[in-house]
């Protein structure tokens, strides 16, 4: 019997309609093979970080799948293409990004993968829908989430 993680993928858009494409990414994710999808944050709506372009849209889905971290990365990755996802430029405004936050326990550093995802204790488009899907939450190596809402506290960020 296959391993079961419990994941965590960020979703955000800022170009074209993004709260649709969110929505309809969401609706993708329940497709994904071999997985199952548990909770999904509310939207949230902030302001770009590091990053060119208008307000992102952004929200949180907790999946458990038997994909291996570099298998669900393709499938994400496929996931943008289906919205037009281009790369440009680094952090170029997107149509769509889903990125994994966290697999399981996993700590993963390699060249296409880094997981838990380096900018999860820093960025509260990620953070807060994060604590909203699971308060309790752990990030493998660094410890409680909650631990990590100062970092976050000035960002501007609103629930939709």
């Amino acid at each position: 019997m296959q391993q079961t993680y419990e994941t965590y993928i960020g979703i955000g858009a800022n170009l074209g309609q993004p709260e649709r494409n969110v929505n309809a990414a969401i609706a993708q994710l329940k497709q994904l093979p071999d997985s199952r999808l548990i909770a999904q944050s509310g939207l949230f709506r902030s302001a770009p970080q590091d990053a060119d372009g208008d307000d992102y849209v952004n929200a949180v889905v907790q999946i458990h799948t038997t994909l291996s971290a570099p298998q669900l990365l393709t499938e994400l990755q496929s996931i943008e293409t289906t919205f037009g996802r281009t790369r440009p430029y680094w952090h170029a405004p997107r149509t769509m990004d889903l990125d994994i936050l966290l697999y399981g326990t996993e700590q993963i550093d390699s060249a296409i993968l880094t997981i838990p995802h380096p900018h999860l204790t820093q960025r509260a488009f990620v953070l807060l829908p994060l604590l909203q899907i699971n308060p309790d939450i752990h990030i493998p190596g660094l410890g409680a989430a909650q631990d990590f809402l100062s970092n976050v506290a000035k960002q501007s960020i609103h629930a939709l």
